[in-house]
């Protein structure tokens, strides 16, 4: 310990204890350390109030200025010791951000001051007199666009700390005010012309406290400007209208803390949102770890449990524990390099600047003294762990494997080991399943504690050694009872009376079950009566007082229950102790009973008296007497122990709940109870799954549990005994001759033994575990019989006990259980049904039917079954079931997979068991926990492999097998699909002979088919067979095929022995096999079809990746999904690494994790200047890894031009310039930011509302080419190939025509299809594409284009705009070839315009785009043409109509339809519809107008064969048109014409496809597909794909 200085309470400042310490870890070792963190309870504070001086804020600044003494009392509050400061911001004072005429630069609105981005305006000040004097003299501004700059403003306020005066101790509180969305980095105008530079992140304050660098730079990004705050404890404090709210809601979310307050229209509720967002601030403290050096690990916990988020109250101390251990990587931690294994880690709170700094350093040599003393001489010390000497084991070489005694593990009162659920090693119980026992010696169920309300420990505990181990703040036995007073208070917040003596503990236990615990007692000692009456009532800890008339509802609780022996009713009040001193509260009896009516009472003497007089009478009639008896009461009672059961689906250990059933009265002979369990009562009978009939004749599994009459064994518990197989031989023969007289029912299978516990004095019978196959409606038959055959006690000749068995399906479940004479409870073993598909929160109701056998009367009847179903943070499994070893390989590498859903730290225990393989003879026994960091998917557990002695090698012939097992899964995660593998051991592989001769037939009769095949995939591509033994067989035949394709097309292997190992499959592939054998007179009949899916395989490489460059250090990665997926892709990676020209790393390597598959798209800020990178990308599945893909681009030579809309994209955002772990740090957001004043959603001619990304369009549409730098080399490859090897795949070609585009450095193919108009003269430009409007006010406007295609470079533009209903044509030149936007003013507002674009080189103009538009605004209802100034705009047309699809009626007519628009904005009056000729000619273009808003569709006829035509569908509303739908079409005759797609000049893809038709029809069609990126702006990928189809 270097710093340790003592807490001191009395200091009103933040500190942390202890302040620095060394510590040296060993390999694999775990410290930990005690940390102190104390938080003044009015500690300093620093309030820096940021806010927007735009015009619309003006009665905000009013309100502010006339709380300015209000303001200093609520701080007053808060601290003892607080400065306030203010800072005031705008926007960037350029266009379009700023009005740039110079009468709205002096002043912008009426008096108001000049416009600004930011101005700092009072330094953080104690003296609130001068904060008000300066503050009245603020005046407002004013900017042009709605978005402001507030992130400029928020940068400068946190990295400008000796001018703000932050204090280094305080809590800094920054509040930030607005109603208006935000601009952040690469959305402003100015980046589209390569102005602005990228943020530097340093102070630019001007003496007078103004940002001087606004226009000279970007905004910060999102992660910049939450890594800054960081870094400087500034806590964000955002007060924002609704206006707004939904754009803060999500960036709030990315900052470790921060507040978010709905503010005012007048901001009159400023001081309560900073009172609410400083009390919630300071009640929590998130403690996180800096610098923390690669191999070192750490986690914090609280003193009383819980993880990093601990929440205190201002003036406590509370304990910490931090635990540290080292990690292994891929590679062993002592080969790391130093700085990985060495560093000074600093753990703090978040808004703490003072910290706890461990100096920390992996030992990895040392001297030779050391290894005998920790390795106790049996082992030498390698890298800082044991490595034991044969013989001995232990972390720590301690303990002899030769001498083995149970004797400490066999617990008072056990008569087996390790209570029979467990390992005896070295004197030490080792349970076999550490999740569900534990204990010295096993003896404890952790599914056994007391339960609340249904929950295990109330779920706020959890179960150790056989009791509730309760979280902090809860106590009791089922962790019931909180400790805290919240419960003890009314509406107004007062405490009830003597809870100051009794705290909450008291008052909360009124509300869990205060009558229900004094019921027996008041029984007992009132009236005598009830369970406790006799002797048992002396134990009651209290006494009752009997009162004629109990208390007003003053009192904890009225109770009111009803006497069974009596059926009256009795009344008690249970209250607080008179006396404060009493530890038993105070229970009063009402004395008089509520009975029923007496009726005739006066009666019953004269009744009596009449029966003595008729008592000769009745002797004589002695025989009716028994007829006249009363029949006495039962009083044995069945029923359920728990009402309720509240299961968690990740915390499951199995896939059925044992239920005890429990019987009171004298248990004197035997009662059998018959039970059903139903799954998904809680769909009510409307839900759709309920309306969905099953099929009654689908075949599904029955799993059904017997009890044989015969004792278990150690040897029936392992499938591969002889005692096991020849009992299941057994079992399989005589049930199948039972259940061949069910219609349609299989063989059963998938047999298996094993023991029930609380089965009474049944518990060590046998019980087996089967599935039949049948036909769903079946269930009741098979019931029924099951349950008939276990009543006489054998089915066939297999005997049984009677009283026990269970018959299930997929949804329901029916049994019996039986309680033997002197057992008081059993476990009914109830299925779960867990399923994919269920509902999160799905209930299964557990009745007890009936009593067939016994005299017991059913009392609680039901049980509810809750199972919760939650996505675990991760799944951990083996690849495969099973693996093969040889022994020459002397170790068996097994990896264990983690799947990650939710990313973080996580741990399993994986442990080996001998079946015929032994420990020490055959292997090496392994055991231990692994840990996966952040981001790790698998890790490699290695078993040593032992040559046999000679005398085993000439003795021993059988198979050797072990079996690993993973289990007690950590940290929110659960097992998968294979939690258990078998390894075995052999000598030599085996190995198969392929036969690929056609199949032989033989006489049906010769040999019957093999029964009871199994299949299982043991690899991506080998899928192995076994099945029983024909006899007189020579060999067997296994032909097996695609699933899907025709039996005839199998392939065949002929194999000598009854199993098989096919191989050469495909990964994730679904099979079908069956199998024959045969002999010397030929075939015998082949078995059933037998199914099997091959395991899963790495993923090929991802598809071609793409490049958005938005700025020149922000680009946005994009990449197709792998061609070969051999799985499901579950995350992708990328890797991007500075480089050299010689492409040599010159900089560290990034890692992002993306975890959504879907998402396949990556946003990087903050990249080095004119740096080259190199991107790598790679795919993973259940499986690992696939390799990688790659490509170069420097950004500094391609062209930037995205939008200015302030928008967090739907993608994942990555910081290039933030430390390692700040890179996984993901965002994401749903929804393009839009400003509630401005119009945000610009009208896009011929572009969807889906392909607007991240607020960019496609502006370029080659790439890499366009104008930058690079060269355009274009090449088209033409490539015809077969699709086999696939087997038994007939003759199917598939020809392409391809193009690629590339350029300098090293670029992945990207696939383009533009077509080419060839009518155009050579050189001359194309029609400009993607023609965009966004609207900068009510009467201006933006249009965008994107360049055309042209073999010589453009010249210019040419703009051309006027009203749609006519008027003078206007005309803007554009000489600049680089630029392809320009700005419109003066426009009308509500009219409608038609603008045409279009470009020229030296050989000339090319042809129009054109786009129709109309903005949209509030107009002076004096001056229709004249704006309301400061309304709102939009854009209005529709958006283009969905794709079109073409569906050929014959050689010269088809049907054209679409979609709808998405965005119509207003109502649809119709649809243009043009055709023409794509390469000229004919009597086209001809136009159509399909009038109504319901048609879609149009029939065109008429067309001529070999043409291809090009259709463009626009829709129309009354303010116009909106963009066009284009689509080509092309239909061929037989002999194909002259087919122009074959040119390299068409750039379009062709897939032909040769399948018996008698027409030909040549169809393309336009598709989008994902976003993919044209040389620096973000588009869609358009596709257009011809097909034809013609008979051969």
């Amino acid at each position: 310990m270097q710093q340790n200085l003592k807490i001191d309470t009395s200091r009103n400042s933040a500190q942390v204890a202890p302040q620095r310490m060394m510590m040296t870890l060993l390999p694999g070792e775990e410290k930990q350390v005690v940390m102190e963190v104390f938080e003044p309870g009015r500690g300093p504070l620093d309030l820096y109030i940021l806010m927007d001086f735009s015009n619309s804020m003006s009665d905000d600044l009013d309100n502010l200025k006339r709380m300015g003494d209000e303001l200093a009392q609520l701080v007053g509050t808060l601290s003892d010791d607080y400065t306030i400061g203010f800072g005031k911001f705008v926007d960037k004072v350029i266009e379009p951000q700023t009005d740039m005429r110079p009468s709205k630069l002096a002043q912008p609105w009426p008096n108001s001051e000049p416009p600004f981005s930011f101005q700092h305006v009072i330094t953080l000040t104690s003296n609130i007199n001068t904060f008000r004097q300066i503050l009245q003299k603020e005046k407002i501004s004013g900017n042009l666009d709605a978005p402001e700059g507030g992130f400029d403003a928020i940068l400068q306020a946190a990295v400008c700390q000796v001018r703000i005066g932050w204090r280094k101790d305080s809590t800094h509180l920054l509040v930030f005010s607005t109603e208006s969305a935000f601009h952040y980095e690469a959305d402003g105008v100015n980046v589209l012309a390569g102005v602005l530079n990228r943020n530097d992140e340093a102070c630019h304050l001007n003496p007078t406290g103004s940002y001087t660098h606004a226009t000279q730079q970007d905004y910060p990004s999102v992660p910049t400007l939450v890594r800054i705050l960081m870094k400087h404890n500034i806590i964000p404090i955002f007060a924002i209208t609704n206006h707004s709210l939904s754009y803060y809601e999500k960036l709030v979310h990315y900052f470790p803390i921060a507040e978010l307050g709905v503010l005012t229209d007048d901001s009159s509720n400023i001081l309560h949102i900073i009172k609410t967002a400083f009390e919630s601030i300071r009640s929590k403290i998130s403690i996180q770890t800096e610098n923390r050096p690669k191999a070192i690990n750490t986690q914090i916990f609280s003193a009383a449990g819980g993880g990093a988020d601990l929440k205190i109250q201002p003036g406590q101390i509370v304990s910490l524990h931090n635990s540290t251990l080292t990690e292994f990587n891929d590679k062993h931690v002592c080969s790391q390099p130093e700085s990985d294994r060495k560093g000074v880690l600093r753990v703090k709170p978040t808004t703490f600047s003072s910290a706890f700094e461990i100096d920390t350093t992996v030992l990895c040599e040392t001297c030779d003294c050391e290894k005998a003393a920790r390795c106790n001489g049996n082992g030498n010390l390698v890298c800082g762990t044991c490595s034991c000497y044969d013989k001995w084991m232990g972390p720590f070489c301690n303990c002899s494997s030769q001498v083995q005694s149970d004797a400490g593990c066999i617990g008072p009162g056990m008569k087996e080991p390790c209570s029979g659920r467990g390992d005896c090693v070295c004197g030490t119980c080792i349970c076999h399943n550490p999740s569900q026992y534990d204990g010295p010696f096993c003896q404890y169920d952790k599914s056994q504690c007391q339960r609340y309300g249904g929950f295990l420990c109330n779920d706020r505990g959890r179960c150790f050694l056989g009791r509730c181990a309760c979280e902090s703040g809860w106590t009791g036995d089922a962790c019931e009872c909180p400790l805290s007073n919240v419960t003890c208070l009314d509406n107004k917040g007062v405490k009830h009376r003597h809870t100051s003596l009794r705290s909450s503990v008291l008052c909360v236990q009124a509300q869990l079950g205060m009558c229900e615990s004094k019921k027996s007692c008041v029984q007992c000692q009132a009236w005598k009566t009830g369970e406790m009456k006799g002797d048992k009532c002396k134990d009651c800890p209290f006494k009752v007082v009997m009162v004629d008339e109990l208390k007003d509802n003053k009192v904890i609780e009225t109770c009111e229950y009803r006497d069974e022996e009596d059926d009256c009713t009795y009344y008690y009040t249970v209250d607080f102790p008179p006396n404060p001193t009493d530890k038993e509260h105070e229970v009063q009896v009402l004395k008089k009973k509520d009975c029923p009516p007496g009726g005739f009472l006066w009666l019953i003497p004269l009744i009596m008296f009449l029966m003595l007089l008729l008592g000769l009478l009745l002797l004589c009639c002695w025989k009716y007497c028994a007829c006249c008896k009363v029949p006495t009461h039962n009083r044995r009672m069945v029923g359920f122990k728990e009402d309720h059961y509240m299961l968690r689906q990740s915390l499951l250990t199995s896939d059925h709940l044992d239920t005890p059933l429990v019987r009171t009265g004298p248990p004197k002979s035997t009662d059998v109870v018959r039970w059903k369990v139903r799954d998904n009562v809680h769909r009510p009978p409307s839900h759709p799954q309920n309306q969905i009939q099953p099929n009654p004749k689908e075949i599904i599994d029955f799993p059904l549990s017997l009890r044989l009459n015969r004792q278990f064994s150690d040897e029936l518990s392992r499938p591969e005994t002889r005692d096991a197989q020849g009992l299941r031989q057994e079992v399989e023969d005589n049930l199948n001759d039972v259940f061949k007289r069910i219609p349609g029912a299989h063989f059963v299978q998938k047999t298996r033994f094993r023991t029930q516990r609380n089965a009474g004095k049944r518990q060590n019978n046998t019980i087996v575990d089967t599935v039949l196959s049948a036909p769903r409606s079946s269930y009741n038959d098979i019931a029924s019989l099951t349950d008939k055959q276990v009543q006489v006690g054998n089915f066939s000749n297999l005997r049984v006990v009677p009283g026990y068995y269970t018959v299930a399906t997929d949804r329901e479940a029916t049994g019996a259980v039986e309680l033997q004479e002197g057992v008081e409870s059993v476990d009914v073993r109830v299925p779960l049904f867990i399923k994919d598909e269920d509902d999160p929160k799905k209930q299964l109701l557990v009745e007890a039917i009936d009593v067939p056998v016994g005299i017991a009367k059913i009392g609680k009847r039901f049980v509810n079954i809750t199972v919760i179903k939650e996505n675990a943070k991760s799944i951990f499994t083996f690849l495969q079931p099973s693996y093969t070893f040889s022994r020459q390989d002397g170790v068996a590498n097994i990896p264990i997979n983690r799947e990650i859903v939710e990313d973080g730290r996580t741990q399993v225990t994986y442990s080996s068991r001998d079946l015929t393989a032994k420990d020490r003879k055959d292997y090496v026994s392994v055991d231990g926990d692994l840990t996966y960091a952040p981001g790790e998917t698998q890790k490699m557990v290695q078993v040593k492999l032992l040559q046999p002695s000679e005398t085993d090698t000439l003795l021993d012939k059988q198979p050797k097998q072990f079996v690993l097992d993973l289990s007690n899964p950590r940290q929110g995660a659960k097992l998968g699909r294979y939690p258990r593998t078998t390894i075995n051991i052999t000598d030599k592989p085996d190995t198969m002979q392929f036969v690929g001769a056609p199949l032989m037939s033989s006489p049906s009769g010769r040999l019957q088919p093999p029964t009871n095949i199994e299949a299982s995939p043991v690899g991506p591509k080998n899928i192995r067979l076994n099945w029983k033994p024909q006899t007189g067989a020579r060999g067997y035949k296994v032909k097996y095929w695609i699933y899907g394709d025709p039996e005839a097309d199998a392939q065949v292997v002929d194999v000598k022995n009854p199993q098989a190992e096919l191989t050469n499959l495909y990964p994730y592939c679904d099979y079908e096999m069956r199998v024959c054998a045969y002999n010397a007179q030929g075939d015998g009949g082949y078995s059933d079809i037998v199914q099997c899916q091959t395991l899963e395989d790495v993923p090929s490489e991802p598809g071609r990746l793409a490049f958005n460059v938005i700025g020149p250090t922000v680009t946005q990665l994009s990449w197709a999904e792998p061609a070969e997926p051999n799985g499901v892709i579950t995350e992708y990676e990328v890797v991007y690494t500075p480089i050299n020209e010689d492409s040599k790393p010159i900089g560290p390597s990034k890692k992002v994790k993306i975890d959504n598959p879907k998402k396949r798209m990556l946003l990087i800020e903050n990249l080095q200047p004119s740096q080259t990178y190199c991107y790598k990308v790679r795919a993973s599945n259940k499986v690992g890894w696939g390799p990688y893909r790659d490509a170069t681009i420097n950004l500094a030579t391609q062209p930037h031009r995205p939008m200015s809309i302030p928008i967090i994209p739907d993608i994942p955002i990555v910081d290039a310039e933030a430390g390692e772990e700040y890179d996984s740090y993901l965002m994401y957001s749903n929804e393009v930011l839009r400003s509630p004043t401005a119009s945000g959603r610009p009208s896009v001619s011929d572009l969807t509302e889906e392909q607007l990304i991240n607020g960019k369009w496609d502006q370029k549409f080659l790439f890499p080419g366009g104008s930058g730098s690079l060269t355009r080399n274009i090449s088209t490859s033409s490539t015809s190939y077969s699709l086999s090897p696939r087997p038994g795949v007939g003759n199917q070609t598939m020809e392409t025509t391809t193009t690629y585009i590339s350029g300098k450095g090293k670029y992945s193919d990207l696939l383009l299809s533009v077509p080419v108009d060839s009518r155009l003269t050579r050189g001359v430009p194309e029609t400009p594409s993607r023609l965009v409007f966004s609207a900068l006010g009510p009467t201006a406007l933006k249009v965008s284009w994107q360049e055309p295609h042209c073999e010589n470079p453009v010249l210019g533009y040419c703009v051309l705009y006027q009203l749609l209903n006519g008027g003078e044509t206007k005309r803007v030149d554009i000489t600049n070839p680089a630029q392809n936007s320009v700005v419109v003013q003066d426009l009308l507002p509500n009219q409608s315009y038609l603008f045409k674009v279009k470009a020229q080189s030296q050989e000339g103009w090319g042809p129009e785009r054109e786009g129709v538009i109309t903005i949209e605004s509030t107009v002076d209802p004096k001056s229709p043409l004249s704006p309301v100034p400061g309304s709102s705009f939009t854009l209005s047309t529709p958006s283009a109509p969905g794709p079109l699809v073409f569906t050929a009626l014959s050689p010269e007519t088809l049907q054209l339809s679409w979609d709808k628009p998405r965005k119509p904005n207003g109502e649809i009056l119709g649809y243009v519809v043009t055709c023409e000729q794509l390469h000229g000619g004919g009597h086209y273009p001809a136009f159509v107008f399909v009038s109504g808003n319901a048609a879609t569709s149009l029939t065109v006829s008429d067309l001529s064969e070999n043409v291809p035509y090009k259709f463009k569908v626009q829709a129309q509303t009354t303010q116009g048109f909106g963009p066009e739908r284009e689509g080509i079409i092309t239909i061929e005759s037989q002999d194909g014409g002259t087919n122009t797609q074959n040119s390299p000049s068409s750039l379009m893809r062709r897939e032909v496809f040769n399948l018996p038709t008698q027409t030909s029809t040549h169809t393309s069609h336009t598709m989008f597909s994902e976003p993919f990126v044209t040389s620096g702006t973000y588009g869609h990928r358009t596709t257009e794909t011809t097909r034809s189809i013609t008979q051969q």
